[in-house]
């Protein structure tokens, strides 16, 4: 026998990004090309009644905490709420107290500062992109998808190659640096999230085939992640690994360029294997996932379809009980979900009854039944009002909560269960520390703006979602958009803090009232589409002559120069919690915030 089979089983977790259900061709999709995912399909257990959250972080929240993503503190995307709390305790976490070797490759989306990245909760490993995608505001400046830089456990490195390629070959190194351990690696592809940029030998192979130009471009990138999800599985076999390797397929969330939808969430065009909803959504298609795993030398029941109601929350315990981590060890950690080992190596599991709650916040500070879908195995109740059979009714087209107004009832009080498990802290505030030994230095960005209003409201049916104040796509910051929004910071020591303020990030180290001349250099051209083009290139001039930083109740002013990279600012601060905000400030009522902070103690 191979010491492989004597020893803790490895993870690879492959998770895709805004890649919906009806995506792959092992799902009923007549036009993307996945053959090596409906391999690995074929092979796999199926749990084809799983679900996530309706957006990237709140998913990524769940996944590795174990806990509803509204009780992690995120419950949005952007605005300072995809920032997983500090003292949430990990998969990762877990993992390395267990002799695991942890790694992550590609995306993260739950913070880009101490003590909210991915090598600050457990990850030894780490290589990623900012915010949550390749050409969001956090991410390295003018990244575009090919020979970008990326963050090597905090610092900066340039690499070769489309970056969907590039966080499976350095997951794969990862691998086979640690194949004589345990080892737990995510490889997490920001693809397919827009802006749809893809080699055009990709794109092409679906000329003319799909509805729209992005829809194209989306499935060109979904067959590049197909071939790459092919080489792994090759490179695990090729290390005598693969039979003892726990390896996963799953999406994040519903679907995006691959479907249109019309007021209703109903599809017009695309394939969404028979859902409504996409991204976003609180119907079926906006949080009803593929998740397929495969374990070889696990005892597995044989690959089939499994449709009992699971959820993200299940990952994690699902993760420790099959890799045998005592789950006592942790029962102060609370979790939230329950672990699936039953359901994958049992025919005739014991499982109980179960409903699941989900829900698409997207606002400052959430907001009781928006969005939301109670789920059980049969029903789903939809913003506390619309009830559908899931069984007979997949499409959620035929509303009969008239007819079943005892199941309205109960799934309410269902829902009312969570919220008060998963509402408790939601006035907490979640700061970003500056002064940290583990970042001296910390840049904060307009992507993590606090609404400045900061509304609660108490109906969903009159919520306005409004993000028209952050900047939080480098095309943004090209073209002076956004407004303003403070910060929620820790001081961590006492001290002398440097302040710069910057219009324009160090790498593009240009004044602050300057614009950027179009060029097509430093980005693909031909990889975007037309109608992204100023996501790289040209810049608006903007005339500022002041600058002000305002901490807690006290207010700083200096003025700038049209040759000024930066307003600096030198600040004596106490330890603790404060607000932060910052601004540019010219003529005739002209305000932004300073997208860019850099923040250091230097005395």
């Amino acid at each position: 026998m191979s010491t492989q089979e004597h020893r803790a089983p490895n993870i690879v977790f492959v998770l895709t990004d805004d890649q919906g259900p009806g995506d792959l061709g092992c799902t009923g999709n007549p036009i993307v090309e996945t053959p090596h995912i409906d391999r690995f399909h074929d092979e796999a257990l199926r749990l084809t009644n799983f679900h996530v959250g309706p957006t990237c972080a709140p998913t990524r929240s769940g996944l590795i905490s174990g806990h509803y993503a509204n009780s992690t503190g995120v419950w949005h995307t952007v605005g300072g709420r995809s920032l997983l709390r500090g003292n949430e305790v990990t998969i990762a976490n877990v993992f390395a107290e267990n002799g695991y070797a942890t790694g992550l490759f590609g995306k993260w989306h739950l913070g880009d500062n101490y003590p909210y990245r991915p090598q600050d909760r457990g990850f030894q490993e780490v290589i990623t992109h900012g915010g949550g995608g390749i050409s969001q505001m956090p991410d390295w400046w003018q990244n575009d998808y090919f020979d970008d830089t990326y963050m090597v456990n905090g610092e900066p490195q340039k690499f070769d190659g489309y970056c969907t390629d590039v966080w499976f070959r350095e997951g794969m190194k990862f691998i086979e640096a640690h194949r004589e351990e345990p080892f737990l690696c995510f490889i997490t592809p920001n693809a397919p999230h827009a802006p749809y940029n893809v080699e055009p030998v990709y794109r092409d192979r679906y000329r003319g085939k799909a509805h729209s130009d992005d829809c194209e471009r989306f499935y060109g990138m979904i067959t590049n992640i197909d071939d790459n999800f092919g080489r792994l599985e090759n490179r695990l076999a090729e290390l005598g690994i693969a039979d003892n390797t726990i390896l996963i397929f799953m999406t994040d969330n519903g679907g995006t360029a691959g479907l249109a939808r019309d007021e209703n969430d109903f599809m017009t065009a695309g394939y969404n294997a028979g859902l409504r909803g996409g991204k976003g959504s609180e119907y079926d298609g906006g949080h009803r996932v593929p998740f397929f795993v495969r374990w070889a030398n696990g005892g597995l029941i044989a690959p089939q379809d499994i449709d009992t109601l699971t959820a993200f929350v299940d990952f994690m315990p699902t993760m420790m009980d099959l890799c045998g981590i005592d789950p006592a060890r942790y029962a102060h950690l609370g979790l939230h979900g329950q672990s699936m080992k039953p359901l994958l190596t049992e025919m005739q599991p014991s499982w109980p009854e179960r409903v699941i709650t989900t829900d698409s916040q997207r606002v400052p500070n959430p907001v009781k039944w928006r969005k939301s879908a109670v789920i059980d195995q049969k029903w789903r109740l939809i913003n506390g009002r619309e009830l559908y059979d899931a069984d007979s009714d997949r499409e959620q087209r035929h509303d009969v909560s008239a007819d079943h107004p005892d199941v309205v009832e109960r799934l309410r009080a269902e829902y009312e269960t969570w919220w008060d498990l998963v509402s408790t802290r939601f006035d907490e505030e979640i700061p970003i520390s500056i002064g940290a030994p583990d970042e001296p230095e910390t840049c904060l960005h307009s992507h993590d703006w606090r609404h400045p209003d900061n509304p609660h409201f108490d109906d969903p049916d009159q919520v306005v979602e409004d993000n028209s104040y952050l900047a939080f796509q480098q095309g943004q910051i090209r073209q002076g958009d956004g407004k303003n929004g403070y910060l929620e910071i820790r001081v961590e020591q006492d001290g002398v803090y440097r302040f710069e303020l910057r219009r324009w990030p160090r790498e593009e180290d240009r004044a602050i009232v300057e614009g950027i001349p179009e060029s097509d250099e430093g980005w693909r051209r031909d990889a975007v589409s037309e109608n992204r083009w100023f996501y790289y290139t040209g810049g608006a001039a903007m005339p500022f002559d002041r600058a002000t930083l305002t901490i807690g109740d006290e207010t700083w002013k200096t003025g700038i120069s049209t040759s000024d990279k930066a307003a600096v600012f030198e600040v004596e601060l106490k330890k603790g919690p404060v607000h932060l905000e910052s601004a540019f400030l010219g003529n005739d009522g002209l305000v932004r915030g300073a997208y860019y902070v850099y923040v250091k103690r230097v005395g």
